[in-house]
C-alpha cells in the first residue's frame, strides 16, 4: 500500500534489520522502526509495534531468521519468540517453519509474500459479497497494516471500492488501543474510501436501524471447528448481526487456521495491561503525543485483549482458497 506516495509493506527484512512500520504512533506520525536483532524484533512485537495476524506472522518469522543469522541459539530464541504474543496463530506458523528451513531468511521471506498474496486474493474472493450501495461495519484492524499488504476484512472493501463500487463503511473505535480510530480509520482514508468512525456500543443500534448490510471482521485464530479468536469485542457484534439478520463473515488467511485446536474454548486468550483500559495517547493542541488517565483513579481493570466468536454466528470465513461457510463445511 502507498504513504505519502511511496509503497510500503508493514514489515521487511533488509539484511539482517527487520523494519516495521511504528503503529503505536500512527495516525498522528508515520515512522519506520529498526530492529537489529531478534530480541529487539520480539520487543517490537509485544508492545505492538507490529501488531494483526498477518503481520505477526512475518515479523515472527523474520525474527527467527535474525536468530539463525546472528547465530544464536535457535531453541531459545523460538521459545522467546512464541511468547510475545500467545494468541496469534500466524505467529506460532511462522516460527515453526523458520526454524525447521534448511534456509531461514529465504523461509521469512516466503512467508511474508504468501501473506501478501493470500490476502490479495482474499480481497477477491471478497470482493463478491459486496454489492453497490453497501453499508459495511469492521471491527479493530484488519486492513493493511494487520498483514503484510492488502489486509483481510479491508481486502474486500479495498478491491470493491477500487472496482468502482459506491460503499460505505462503519469503522468500531475498538477500545481499548483504538485501532479502529486509529489505524483503520487512516488506512479508509488514505484509500478515499467513505467512513466513519462509531463508538463500539453503536453497532447493535446501527443495525438494528436497517443501516448496517454487511459486516467483515479479522481473525488471529481459527479452530478446527470454525470458533474464531479476533479482537475483544466481536463476539458482542456477531450476536446482534445475527439478532437483525446481517451476514457476519470473517476473512482470514489459511495459515490463520489452527486445525491442531479443537474449538475455541483451546484458544489461549492473552490477558494485556491495565493500563491499556485507563489511560488513552492522544494529540494535544499543541501537537505533541500525551498519555493522560481516562479513568477513575485507583481503580483497577481487567483487559481481555480478544474473544472467541462461535462458528455458529459466522456466514463464512474468506480465505485465499475461497469462501468456507463453517456451520456446515469441515474447517
Amino acid at each position: 500500500m502507498k504513504v505519502n506516495g511511496k509503497a510500503y509493506r508493514t514489515v521487511w527484512l533488509e539484511g539482517s534489520t527487520v523494519y516495521l512500520i511504528e503503529q503505536n504512533l500512527l495516525p498522528f506520525e508515520f515512522r519506520v522502526q529498526e530492529a537489529k536483532t531478534y530480541q529487539e524484533t520480539c520487543r517490537a512485537i509485544k508492545s505492538m509495534t507490529v501488531r494483526g495476524a498477518g503481520a505477526l506472522g512475518a515479523a515472527a518469522g523474520f525474527a527467527m531468521a535474525q536468530a539463525f543469522l546472528a547465530k544464536a541459539d535457535p531453541a531459545q530464541a523460538k521459545k522467546e519468540i512464541e511468547a510475545t504474543r500467545p494468541t496469534a496463530q500466524n505467529l506460532f506458523y511462522a516460527v515453526n517453519r523458520v526454524f525447521n528451513s534448511k534456509e531461514p531468511a529465504s523461509e521469512a521471506q516466503r512467508i511474508a509474500d504468501e501473506d501478501a498474496d493470500s490476502c490479495r486474493r482474499i480481497g477477491e474472493f471478497g470482493s463478491s459479497l459486496i454489492r453497490d450501495g453497501m453499508k459495511i461495519e469492521t471491527h479493530c484492524n484488519a486492513g493493511w497494516l494487520a498483514f503484510v499488504d492488502h489486509g483481510s476484512a479491508l481486502a474486500p472493501i479495498y478491491a470493491a471500492h477500487r472496482g468502482g463500487k459506491h460503499l460505505f463503511v462503519y469503522v468500531d473505535e475498538t477500545r481499548p488501543r483504538g485501532q479502529g480510530a486509529r489505524l483503520t480509520a487512516w488506512e479508509l482514508k488514505n484509500e478515499e474510501v467513505p467512513h466513519a468512525i462509531i463508538a463500539d456500543n453503536a453497532g447493535a443500534y446501527l443495525m438494528s436501524q436497517g443501516k448496517v448490510d454487511l459486516m467483515i471482521v479479522g481473525a488471529d485464530r481459527i479452530a478446527g471447528n470454525g470458533d474464531t479468536a479476533n479482537k475483544i469485542g466481536t463476539l458482542e457484534k456477531a450476536i446482534a448481526a445475527q439478532e437483525y439478520g446481517i451476514p457476519f463473515y470473517v476473512a482470514a488467511p489459511s495459515s490463520t487456521i489452527d486445525r491442531t485446536c479443537p474449538d475455541g474454548r483451546a484458544i489461549p486468550i492473552e490477558e494485556r495491561s491495565a493500563d491499556e483500559v485507563l489511560y488513552q495517547t492522544g494529540l494535544t493542541a499543541g501537537g505533541s503525543l500525551e498519555k493522560v488517565l481516562v479513568c477513575s483513579p485507583g481503580s483497577p481493570a481487567l483487559n481481555p485483549a480478544f474473544d472467541v466468536t462461535p462458528a455458529k454466528y459466522i456466514t463464512g470465513i474468506i480465505t485465499e482458497k475461497g469462501i468456507i461457510d463453517p456451520r456446515t463445511t469441515q474447517i
